[in-house]
């Protein structure tokens, strides 16, 4: 005569066989939930926000620059590194925005400073000054993931958007351009 009743623990031991299993179907929802996102929206906490106050020396003169710098006009601030390699890509798109008359001002992030002055001096400088944040810690008070990563800024210092990535004719176009038509449109503050 078989007996019917199970040992003790027996019927843990099953769910153990099924584990695997569960925890390849959790794995695949939460990778599908990530396929249609796209890695260049990350949105900035600091939207709508004055860029964080900050003192730091330029690469490129003499002077010590802040905030205010960054205020009076439509301007972009574009981080960037001689160590990063998209941002070598994206160079030469800067320095045809530059030619655009787009001004754009330089954040040298974590990086050492004969290495990014040798680094203008051969492949041009599209920047209309270069903010030195050796230690990262304006970079930090951005958000900032790593270089290249670029801001749009209002005449009165405000993030208006974010670009994480290299800056291209596309996302020009798709996300900063509209932006300064419609900034144009509705009043006559300088817009490139």
């Amino acid at each position: 005569m078989r007996c019917n009743a199970r040992r003790p623990g027996q019927r843990g031991a099953s769910l153990w066989i099924f584990l695997p299993l569960i925890a390849f179907v959790a794995l695949a929802i939460l990778l599908a939930s990530g396929l249609g996102r796209d890695p260049e929206l990350l949105p900035s906490a600091l939207a709508g926000k004055p860029v964080p106050d900050f003192s730091l020396p330029s690469l490129v003169s003499e002077r010590t620059l802040s905030n205010q710098d960054l205020t009076g006009r439509w301007q972009l601030l574009n981080v960037w590194a001689t160590w990063c390699p998209t941002c070598h890509i994206e160079h030469p798109y800067l320095l045809e925005l530059a030619a655009r008359g787009v001004p754009i001002v330089g954040l040298n992030y974590k990086d050492e400073d004969s290495a990014a002055r040798d680094y203008l001096a051969e492949l041009g400088n599209p920047f209309t000054e270069v903010i030195v944040d050796k230690d990262g810690q304006l970079g930090l008070d951005l958000g900032v993931y790593g270089a290249p990563e670029t801001f749009l800024i209002n005449p009165q210092g405000e993030i208006v958007l974010r670009q994480v990535g290299d800056m291209n004719e596309r996302v020009w176009q798709e996300k900063f351009a509209p932006v300064l038509e419609k900034a144009s449109q509705q009043n006559a503050e300088t817009v490139p």
